[in-house]
């Protein structure tokens, strides 16, 4: 391993962020435990010092744009979601007003799978084929009815309206409990006096934050420790959602819609070996490139990866999806286990044990979800009601 970099060598802004909490953990309470002494150093330091999203990530959809145009837009640009921009909004518009909601490959696939469902029951619909065959994406993706679907007429599958948003002044610690407690994927930071976006924070940004500072004491008293050690993975085996690689590729999409997750394994016939993983975002691959698929009987999960791959090596497109599943032991410490998921650009990691059988997953949000904890009453009642919470809940 590299020997650890001195803190002039901590040049990138997510390493000055990491440099900041060192300097206020070295001033806190010594009676505080390290749990608290970490809520007490982010509560101190508010979002606007977050680094810049790329540029790719300040993107906006107008709310008149097709849905094929916004799946476009979203697939070439390589990100999950973007805000969508009220056309009908006046120049000088708050926020609120100027934006409708943020479009998310989650809310596709939740309009994808309506389709689908309508296509089984109204075969009329959509001509012949079957929601099941090859030829229906190619189909589906071909009608005018897709081209014609606006990004306003899908507003139902958004979670918020317009969406949740961090003014600048709050605090790391909301931003960070936002994103695991209460499951956001990412957050907009919004200029109240602008009435813009500013700034856009993902789970993997701060994952990538994290990466930048392994080599400081602060993070060493928490990313030495083993996965058991803190707790993780937290689902049981016997409780972790995954699919088969011979059922049809929309029962797993389906899952992640019911179960409120953004990925999961695809397993042998046995159920305990992962042969690799669907997430959320790969739905684009159904609607972006259905002509793959327009020569199979069926499209299962197995059929569907190898083709997404395929597609993806004829196009020397870079994917976590051209590379075996990453996996990982529960006694495997946590640094390493940020610095793979920061390096191989993915969102979840595979507990297996010493036979190689599935155990558990580690996903962005239990990694920040063991960073910090919910003071006492921190956010009042602002959640009740709105955002359920049940047991081992993912997104």
């Amino acid at each position: 391993m590299d020997s650890p970099r001195t803190p002039r060598e901590l040049s990138s802004p997510e390493a000055k962020i990491g440099l900041r909490v060192e300097d206020l953990w070295d001033v806190q309470e010594p009676m505080l435990s390290p749990s608290e002494k970490l809520n007490s150093c982010f509560e101190s330091i508010p979002v606007s010092s977050f680094p810049s999203a790329a540029p790719s990530l300040e993107i906006e959809i107008p709310s008149d744009a097709s849905l094929a145009a916004a799946v476009d837009i979203l697939s070439k640009n390589k990100i999950l979601s973007a805000p969508v921009r009220n056309v009908d909004a006046p120049e000088d518009a708050s926020w609120i007003d100027r934006y409708i909601g943020i479009l998310e490959f989650a809310g596709i696939a939740v309009w994808l799978l309506h389709q689908t469902d309508v296509a089984a029951c109204h075969g009329d619909d959509f001509g012949a084929n079957s929601s099941t065959k090859g030829s229906f994406f190619e189909y589906l993706t071909s009608s005018h009815f897709y081209r014609s679907t606006k990004v306003q007429d899908i507003s139902g599958s958004f979670r918020w309206a317009p969406f949740l948003a961090l003014q600048k002044e709050d605090s790391f610690l909301t931003m960070l409990l936002l994103l695991s407690k209460y499951r956001m994927k990412s957050l907009p930071v919004v200029d109240l006096g602008e009435g813009k976006i500013e700034n856009i924070i993902t789970q993997s940004a701060v994952v990538h934050m994290l990466a930048e500072c392994v080599d400081l004491h602060w993070f060493k008293n928490w990313g030495t420790k083993k996965l058991f050690e803190l707790g993780l993975p937290i689902m049981k085996p016997d409780k972790l959602v995954k699919a088969f690689e011979e059922e049809p590729v929309l029962s797993a999409f389906q899952l992640l819609r019911k179960r409120r997750i953004g990925g999961l394994p695809i397993v042998d016939e046995s159920g305990h070996k992962v042969v690799g993983n669907i997430s959320i975002r790969d739905v684009q691959y159904l609607l972006t490139a259905p002509e793959i698929y327009k020569n199979l009987r069926s499209i299962t999960a197995k059929n569907f990866l190898a083709a997404v791959r395929n597609y993806l090596l004829g196009r020397q497109e870079a994917s976590p999806l051209l590379h075996s599943v990453i996996t990982c032991r529960r006694t495997d410490m946590l640094e390493d286990i940020i610095l793979k998921l920061d390096s191989e650009k993915i969102h979840r990691i595979y507990v297996v044990n010493e036979e190689g059988n599935l155990e558990g997953v580690i996903t962005l949000r239990d990694i920040i979800s063991k960073l910090v904890h919910e003071p006492h009453g921190y956010f009042g009642n602002f959640f009740d009601g709105v955002v359920p919470l049940p047991a081992n809940s993912r997104v």
